[in-house]
């Protein structure tokens, strides 16, 4: 297997985590990347996009990484809420009325970042074709009643979380999350990605390879409310070849992009607020990612959580080496992780899905050699 890319010689031990990836851990196409300091220190990218035809991945190859989406969506509004122009600890029908309907008065813009509104899921039947419908989403989830008291529990809100923050930025600024995204994050910092693809972009566009059979995201537990994140609608990986699942704005799971834009964007969390030498936010900003919100057995995913604002915090279920980290993962085994103390992060992304929401061994050895490389010594 054919390795592209570069690697500073001080990390040299994650060209061979990466190669070790499709030697023993079967991934079939793959990009790795991370910061140090804001700037780019290991940029790696292999196989083949598309396992059929056999074409290859190559340095601008993109993919959808599900819920990795989702650490792109929280940096939005914590800029929004950087300029003041959004805060968190204010209820969500302040900037969004409607939201009030069936005892939701109360919850706030944080219960939304930090999972634990209630909003889980749809209460009604939805089709993935009303995923596309960006105001029939949004009026179902306004006029829903919690499936549990907000604020008590962390419950992932999968798919509806993306909808839910999006709203709110678009009742601030007018514009959709992705064009705010896009303008005030991505172009400026000339991070190659998406939430909302132009079809001109379709090329680029790597096939994700379904889990196997029994170990999607249906799979993963008997809870009701697993169930009813993952079946209404069906979350398909198949859906993400079609045009209307890539042109859509789903902010908690259509975004596309491969490690390098991954990092390049998260970076200004690591990197208090500047990446490639361009400032995005201020470092205050960024740190209030690391605000704590809620911890416990996530409701949705079976598992020990600590949620900050927008992402996950050390002391859940992913081992992280200091409480100054903060990470999200997408359906498949996509995988972020900033480390503010080491003023790092780390990105991978891939097409051979695993049945994993919180990213697997074929991430987490790539960041335990860069980890490694980053010792004293």
């Amino acid at each position: 297997m054919q390795i592209h890319g570069h690697v500073d010689p001080r990390y040299d031990a994650v060209r061979s985590a990466f190669a070790a990836n499709f030697a023993g851990a079967g991934d079939v196409g793959a990009s790795f990347c991370a910061t140090k300091d804001g700037e780019i220190v290991v940029d790696l990218w292999a196989g083949v996009a598309d396992a059929e035809t056999g074409k290859p991945w190559e340095r601008d190859t993109i993919v959808n990484v599900y819920s990795t989406t989702k650490t792109m969506c929280a940096l939005t509004a914590l800029l929004l809420a950087d300029r003041g122009e959004l805060d968190f600890s204010r209820p969500v029908a302040d900037y969004w009325p409607e939201f009030a309907a069936n005892g939701k008065a109360a919850v706030n813009v944080a219960q939304l970042m930090s999972h634990s509104a209630g909003l889980s899921g749809f209460k009604e039947r939805v089709t993935k074709d009303d995923l596309y419908d960006w105001d029939k989403v949004t009026g179902l989830l306004a006029a829903q009643a919690p499936f549990w008291e907000p604020g008590t529990a962390p419950g992932y809100h999968g798919i509806t979380q993306g909808y839910l923050v999006g709203e709110v930025v678009r009742r601030i600024t007018g514009a959709t999350l992705g064009t705010v995204f896009r303008t005030e994050i991505a172009a400026p910092l000339g991070a190659d990605f998406h939430v909302g693809l132009p079809a001109s972009e379709d090329d680029r566009v790597a096939v994700l390879i379904p889990p196997p059979a029994g170990q999607g995201i249906a799979d993963m537990s008997d809870r009701p409310l697993t169930a009813k994140m993952a079946t209404n609608p069906a979350v398909n990986p198949l859906e993400t070849r079609t045009r209307a699942w890539r042109g859509a704005e789903i902010p908690a799971a259509n975004g596309h992009g491969n490690a390098r834009s991954v990092a390049v964007v998260q970076s200004l969390v690591a990197n208090g607020g500047v990446s490639n030498g361009t400032r995005i936010l201020s470092e205050a900003g960024v740190r209030r990612a690391l605000e704590f919100q809620i911890e416990g057995d996530d409701r949705v995913l079976g598992m020990p959580v600590r949620y900050g604002l927008g992402f996950g915090l050390a002391g859940g279920q992913l081992p992280l080496p200091n409480a100054d980290c903060c990470y999200w993962g997408g359906y498949g085994g996509s995988l972020v992780i900033n480390d503010l103390q080491a003023r790092t992060t780390f990105a991978y992304a891939m097409n051979k899905m695993a049945g994993t929401t919180t990213g697997d061994m074929r991430a987490f050895s790539l960041a335990i050699a860069m980890w490694q490389g980053l010792a004293p010594g």
